[in-house]
């Protein structure tokens, strides 16, 4: 993962305020690119690992045909809503599908953890439901940005 981050460094997030960041929060907001060229956005649910950011997505949606011809993702974690309160995280780079299409419920060791970690996020329960509708998306970061606005105070 690299950080190319430049302006904003007084309120980019350390890593590991980045980590528990993306820990604590649920939703994003993906950016494709269609088959016109036109920006495609829609909201995700996600996980994060400490390396690669995990969306799990319906298989027969835009997002996924998308992705399956150019696999150029750009995506947006943010909250707050004073100002001043603002937070959030940009990663972008190319995706790789993990895993069975649509995922199964059989055993896989490279997503046990993730699945774990995910169900307990998103669902709150100890396995993850599988729909035979979904499937995962990994993106490991080509570049992160992020700005966390509570530190401008210190300024």
């Amino acid at each position: 993962m690299t950080v190319t981050q430049r302006r904003g460094r007084k309120i980019m997030m350390t890593p590991t305020e980045l980590d528990e960041f993306l820990a604590s929060q649920r939703t994003c907001r993906v950016a494709t690119i269609s088959a016109d060229g036109a920006p495609h956005v829609s909201p995700l649910w996600f996980a994060w690992d400490g390396t690669s950011l995990w969306l799990y997505s319906i298989t027969r949606s835009k997002r996924w045909a998308d992705l399956r011809r150019d696999p150029r993702i750009a995506v947006t974690v943010d909250t707050g809503e004073d100002y001043g309160d603002l937070r959030g995280v940009e990663l972008s780079g190319r995706v790789e599908f993990v895993g069975d299409v649509p995922r199964t419920k059989e055993p896989n060791p490279e997503l046990a953890d993730l699945e774990r970690l995910f169900a307990r996020k998103v669902f709150g329960l100890d396995e993850m439901p599988h729909d035979g509708r979904h499937a995962w998306i990994r993106l490991t970061p080509e570049s992160i940005a992020s700005w966390d606005f509570r530190k401008l105070a210190s300024l």
